[in-house]
């Protein structure tokens, strides 16, 4: 059973760990893009300041990740061998019960995270070509609403 925890800037570099390995998995073709040092620097630097961020522990080991804001999920990771295991959906309860809105930016090609979110009533809202992103990857807006 995992221990779902607010994490403190000392949690960071285990963050960004996460965050490189989900997104070096499911992501291949875009591995490699930032080192282990820049991760931990928009980790500390970008996130930290301004999101909750939280994570899902087991035996002192950190599984998985979510840092959110009002009205925006920013990063949500869970660690390739912790997946399926209800660790995305712990995370991802957190953000719903603190905002009843949220957006989230995920990559045309991240079939299973679109079903993951799909699953969990974001509905897509729209699609870019991916010019306007770093990677230069197709992606798609999703947009969570809580029902009354």
């Amino acid at each position: 059973m995992q221990n779902i925890l607010r994490l403190t800037l000392t949690d960071i570099p285990a963050a960004a760990r996460v965050h490189r390995a989900a997104f070096d998995e499911r992501l291949p073709w875009l591995a490699g893009l930032h080192t282990p040092q820049e991760d931990h620097g928009y980790w500390s630097n970008h996130l930290f300041p301004v999101c909750e961020i939280w994570g899902a522990e087991r035996d002192g080991t950190l599984l998985g990740v979510i840092a959110f804001r009002e009205d925006w999920i920013d990063q949500l990771y869970i660690l390739p061998e912790a997946q399926a295991q209800g660790i995305g959906s712990a995370l991802l309860d957190i953000a719903r019960t603190a905002y009843s809105r949220l957006f989230l930016w995920t990559f045309q090609r991240n079939i299973a995270a679109r079903r993951f979110y799909e699953r969990h009533g974001f509905m897509a809202v729209a699609q870019t070509d991916g010019a306007a992103n770093e990677e230069k990857e197709p992606d798609v807006l999703y947009r969570w609403v809580r029902e009354n």
